[in-house]
C-alpha cells in the first residue's frame, strides 16, 4: 500500500500499538533516526509527500498531506491504536490527522511554529515558485538539504539526511519539492478544538522558531525540552522520549 500510494516509510520495533513519526518541512523521515533508537514498540516514519522518497502532490495544504497519509497510516496500524508524534509542520499534520483517524489515541506536537508574519509567509510563497537549486555533486545537494532541515553541519553520510538529495540528469538537488514551501499559517486553536483526544505540546529550550511561550497560550500545558533547539528529537532524543513516556 505505502509504495503504491507513493509514500516511503521507515519502520521498526514490534508490539501492540503504532507510533507514527511525522517530520517537518524540508526534512525526511531520517531526522528520526536518533530518536528511534530510544523508542520502544512498533513505529513508522513516513517521508512526507514531496519530501525524500515520497511522491509529490499537486498542492501542499495540510488537508493535502492528510489525504495522502491517512490511508497509509490506517493500513500500517493493522487495527491497533495509533500515537502521533509530529515535529514542526509534522505536528500540525498530526493534529489534523487526529481529527480524521479513529484509532488515534494521543498526539504529541513538538516545535510547532504558530506565529507567522505576513512577510514570512510571502517569503515562503516566493520560495515555492522558484526553480530548484541544482548542484554538481550529491554532497553539495545534501548540504543544502541539511540547511533546509535545520541540520547544518551534519555529515553527508548521516542517516539524519537519508533520501535528502536526488539526481536530475547530470545535476543533483535537494529531494524536497520546492512547491511545498507554499505553506499556510496553522490555526492552532481550531486544530486543538477539533481534537477530543489527548494532545501534548513541547518545544526545545533554545527553539527561537517555536518557543514554548508561543505554545502555552492555547490553554494546554507546554513542556520544555532542556538543552534542545528546534530539532529537539535530534538534539535530545532521550528527553523527548522521556517527555512522551511520562504522558502515556
Amino acid at each position: 500500500m505505502a509504495e503504491s500510494a507513493g509514500i516511503h516509510l521507515d519502520r521498526g520495533g514490534s508490539g501492540d500499538g503504532l507510533l507514527v513519526l511525522l517530520h517537518g518541512l524540508g526534512a525526511t523521515a531520517g531526522v528520526w533516526s536518533r530518536f528511534s533508537e530510544s523508542a520502544s514498540g512498533r513505529w513508522i516514519a513516513p517521508d512526507l509527500p514531496g519530501h525524500g522518497g515520497s511522491a509529490p502532490l499537486p498542492s501542499y495544504r495540510v488537508t493535502d498531506y492528510t489525504d495522502a497519509l491517512a490511508p497509509v497510516l490506517e493500513e500500517a496500524a493493522e487495527g491497533q491504536p495509533i500515537t502521533l508524534l509530529g515535529h514542526s509542520l509534522g505536528g500540525v499534520i498530526a493534529l489534523a490527522l487526529a481529527a480524521r483517524l479513529e484509532r488515534v489515541e494521543r498526539v504529541f506536537a513538538l516545535g510547532v511554529k504558530v506565529d507567522w508574519s505576513q512577510a514570512e509567509l510571502d517569503r515562503m510563497q516566493g520560495l515555492a515558485t522558484k526553480p530548484p537549486r541544482t548542484f554538481a555533486t550529491e554532497a553539495e545537494a545534501l548540504a543544502f538539504h541539511a540547511r533546509l532541515a535545520g541540520l547544518e553541519g551534519v555529515a553527508s553520510g548521516s542517516p539524519l539526511l537519508a533520501r535528502g538529495a536526488r539526481q536530475d540528469g547530470n545535476a543533483w538537488r535537494a529531494s524536497m519539492d520546492a512547491r511545498a514551501f507554499g505553506i499556510e499559517a496553522p490555526d492552532m486553536a481550531a486544530l486543538l478544538d477539533a481534537s477530543s483526544i489527548e494532545v501534548h505540546l513541547a518545544a526545545g529550550e533554545q527553539d527561537d522558531m517555536a518557543p514554548v511561550t508561543s505554545l502555552s497560550r492555547f490553554g494546554r500545558p507546554a513542556a520544555t525540552i532542556a538543552g534542545a533547539g528546534h530539532n529537539a528529537m535530534v538534539d535530545r532524543p532521550d528527553q523527548v522520549w522521556a517527555w512522551m513516556q511520562a504522558r502515556r
